[in-house]
């Protein structure tokens, strides 16, 4: 007979397995689940091949193999997917056991959400994943919130497999009630918008300013990365302007001009508006991921509207240079 799990998580994306794998590394047995089920099935076959990890076909499936309370962690597309879950799961839950959502979900849709949840008995947990793939599979940051009763019954498992600061101290502890984990993992991502826009104009200076080439930026970069802007989008960034491609020039001169965006950089100005609290720099850095999503007009309205190219006098090159090092 199989051990009950201690947790199940639905979602077999590449976020959904690392994080599968991070909790049984950790001594959590879990199971796995996902909508299509000969994902499950390939899995349990290759990656999660030697483990404890366990298997299910179906949601009744899935909790009948698990511990009381019973802990479900769904890692789906926010939105309408989470909702249809939700319907799914409760018929087979018992009061007292938890939902939780680790999704990048809408802050307000987990108020609703938590709320509906509690009023069937169960308790809800939103909560922001942090890191990427390599992050859930090596150590996330945890942003939960939601229903404060859940919180004792996943702490464990939730700081075991989250990153640790220095002195060990885990990357994860509640913040607080409804949707105030979603609101804190918005918040995070707005905040790496306003980096990224950062990163972007201080690339454009350099590039286009100072006529530096991709080698000379990695140098920047690379300096960077030793003192007070040590982070990991400088190191990513110092790593790209290094890389060639396989004629020997830098990948990142042939690299796409254009950016995607999820909804939370958006959201989280959407919200200081709500409130009256200026984050100019977020909306700039949103708006500029709009602006170059729209490739094919830019092209056009650069043929009409060329105005002057950018260069930098000879003193204005020189300070750029003391900043950059260069």
């Amino acid at each position: 007979m199989e051990t009950k799990a201690d947790i199940a998580l639905i979602g077999l994306a590449v976020m959904g397995q690392n994080l599968i794998l991070n909790m049984n590394d950790h001594g959590f047995t879990v199971v796995a689940y996902n909508r299509t089920v000969e994902k499950v099935d390939h899995f349990l076959a290759n990656e999660a091949k030697g483990t404890k990890i366990q298997g299910a076909h179906s949601i009744a499936e899935m909790v009948s193999k698990l511990k009381k309370p019973r802990r479900v962690m769904m890692l789906v597309k926010a939105g309408k997917a989470v909702d249809e879950f939700i319907e799914q799961i409760i018929p087979h839950l018992e009061a007292g056991d938890i939902i939780i959502d680790g999704g990048n979900s809408l802050f307000e849709d987990t108020i609703r959400r938590a709320k509906y949840v509690e009023g069937k008995g169960l308790l809800y947990i939103g909560t922001g994943v942090s890191g990427g793939e390599e992050g859930a599979r090596r150590g996330p940051s945890i942003m939960p919130g939601g229903s404060p009763a859940a919180w004792p019954h996943v702490k464990d498992i939730f700081q075991s497999i989250s990153a640790k600061a220095e002195g060990g101290a885990p990357c994860c502890d509640w913040v607080g009630e409804g949707g105030a984990g979603h609101y804190v993992k918005m918040t995070h991502n707005g905040i790496e918008y306003g980096d990224m826009q950062l990163i972007c104009e201080a690339y454009n200076i350099m590039k286009n300013g100072l006529g530096m080439g991709a080698p000379e930026m990695h140098e920047v970069f690379k300096e960077w990365n030793t003192g007070e802007l040590d982070s990991y989008l400088i190191e990513i960034s110092r790593d790209i302007l290094g890389f060639k491609d396989t004629d020997g020039s830098p990948l990142v001169d042939k690299i796409l001009d254009t950016a995607g965006q999820k909804g939370t950089g958006k959201w989280t100005v959407m919200s200081s508006q709500d409130l009256g609290i200026p984050i100019t720099l977020i909306a700039e850095a949103v708006y500029s991921r709009c602006v170059s999503a729209l490739k094919d007009e830019r092209v056009k309205a650069a043929k009409k509207l060329k105005g002057p190219r950018a260069a930098l006098t000879s003193v204005a090159a020189n300070a750029a240079k003391n900043i950059t090092g260069t």
